[in-house]
């Protein structure tokens, strides 16, 4: 292959990778995108827990910047997870609402039905305090490397979506997830967000060999719950919609968050 055809070669996949990026950023938060970018929504998953490592980073930052100003921790962890909320447009969590609207109904055959609703009910709504109140109390409770606790968190909760996305059946023909399951991820698309991940404990244990142990838990909890998540809203629904790999990015980060707060 000639120089010329490199270049253009290297050219291409680049403009391929920016552009699925960007959609990527564009589908998972409502961070501004400029106009100008092509976006590439195909193959969007696969960069879901870079999103969620960023996204992480991005309160880490803003933790840090509280806490520079002395606001009191609880303070700081309600705001953060405020923020959270905000980054994300609440995408998420309005899954984890509708999902657990639809695991409510003693029917299973009408579960999908509630689930597409758009009026949340009384368990969507506990189940949305009970998450918030999950993270607040148990980012609250981590004295410590706050900033990268937020990263793991939010990076395998978008790890264990990929996996939902990659093992079980999608349940309905169309929907926001239905762009997910039509690129056809493979096993192989989990590498590189389980690598990102492994890298982040890897810091932490160069960082501080002390803690060591949060470091673990922060891998083998962190991949442990992700996948336990997801392969038990398959048991109750025979698969997975778009509001169930919101519930797993959900339900993942705050129980690892509170995993955390032990190690």
């Amino acid at each position: 292959m000639s120089h010329r055809h490199w270049v253009r070669w290297v050219r291409q996949f680049w403009h391929q990778q920016t552009s699925t990026l960007a959609a990527a950023i564009a589908f998972y938060t409502c961070l501004p995108v400029p106009i100008s970018w092509t976006l590439a929504f195909r193959g969007i998953a696969r960069l879901a827990p870079l999103v969620g490592v960023a996204i992480g980073g991005i309160l880490g930052l803003l933790d840090a910047g509280l806490h520079l100003l002395g606001m009191p921790i609880l303070t700081r962890s309600a705001l953060a997870i405020v923020a959270w909320i905000a980054v994300t447009g609440g995408l998420h969590l309005d899954g984890a609402m509708d999902t657990a609207d639809g695991l409510a109904v003693p029917d299973p055959q009408r579960r999908l039905e509630v689930m597409s609703d758009s009026v949340t009910g009384a368990f969507g709504a506990m189940a949305a305090i009970a998450i918030l109140l999950l993270k607040t109390v148990a980012l609250r409770d981590i004295d410590s490397y706050r900033w990268l606790a937020l990263m793991a968190a939010a990076g395998w909760g978008r790890w264990g979506q990929l996996v939902a996305i990659i093992c079980y059946p999608y349940l309905k023909p169309t929907g926001k997830g239905a762009i997910h399951k039509e690129s056809n991820p493979s096993a192989s698309d989990l590498i590189p967000g389980f690598v990102l991940l492994l890298g982040l404990s890897g810091f932490l244990v160069i960082v501080d060999e002390r803690s060591w142990l949060m470091a673990a838990g922060m891998v083998f909890g962190g991949s442990a719950i992700a996948v336990l998540t997801g392969a038990w809203f398959n048991h109750k629904l025979g698969g997975h919609t778009g509001d169930t790999y919101g519930a797993v990015v959900e339900w993942t980060e705050a129980l690892l968050l509170c995993l955390l707060t032990g190690l």
